[in-house]
């Protein structure tokens, strides 16, 4: 009953916020559109214009989304709550509504990234970064669970969680990534991992949850092993 209340609720609301996000997308289109009839333009140059106008307003229209969403979304991140908490509480409720915040940011993160428009969304939505840090993924979900040190690169479609649910509780546990780290295209980091300064994870590789990578050494598989130590010798 809760779930169905709050989509009743919520669905007409982010109906309002991607209208909010999309307008300055429908003033550009609609400037161009009024400029070419201005002009004196029509058939196939009129038609030109019109889809110039509508390519920059989709454009403009989707960092307004994406930017509307980090701003609202800013407001329900769960900074410091790291825990279990009953699926039936306001902690789940929030971190809920946060999630889709993001769903409604996938409308077009995805082709923003990496960028400075996607990385201030990030930041919006409460995720810790260093400097020089390159996010190359729109799936980098509970960013407020999530620390990224100075120089990492997330790969393209990396998955970054920092929340799970078992036994009727949601966990929120931080994932924290050192300096200098690359996480490889594809790849799946659960909630709890600890990733030393300059590790790799290779790509597709999935990394269990509350899994801590020593400094230096490149993991890779599914589930993620070490495959090369640090000095560069391989496991036996």
């Amino acid at each position: 009953m809760v779930q169905r209340l709050l989509t009743v609720l919520i669905l007409p609301f982010f109906g309002v916020l991607i209208g909010i996000g999309i307008f300055p997308g429908y003033l550009i289109f609609n400037a161009v559109e009024n400029w070419s009839v201005s002009a004196g333009n029509d058939g196939l140059i009129h038609s030109l214009w019109f889809c110039i106008g509508l390519g920059m307003g989709y454009i403009a229209g989707g960092l307004g989304v994406v930017l509307v969403t980090g701003v609202f979304g800013a407001i329900f991140a769960l900074r410091g709550r790291e825990g279990r908490f009953p699926l039936k509480s306001m902690i789940t409720i929030r971190w809920g509504i946060a999630l889709v915040f993001h769903r409604v940011a996938l409308l077009f993160l995805s082709t923003i990234v990496p960028s400075m428009f996607s990385t201030l969304y990030y930041k919006l939505m409460g995720l810790n970064m260093g400097k020089g840090v390159i996010i190359n993924s729109s799936r980098i979900n509970d960013a407020p669970m999530i620390t990224l040190g100075d120089g990492v690169v997330v790969g393209g479609d990396a998955t970054i969680n920092g929340h799970l649910v078992e036994m009727n509780e949601l966990v929120l546990a931080p994932v924290c990534i050192g300096r200098g780290s690359l996480i490889g295209g594809g790849s799946v980091i659960q909630p709890g991992c600890k990733i030393g300064a300059n590790a790799i994870v290779a790509s597709r590789a999935v990394v269990p949850k509350w899994t801590e990578i020593p400094d230096g050494e490149t993991w890779g598989g599914i589930p993620a092993k070490c495959i090369r130590r640090a000095d560069g010798s391989k496991p036996t």
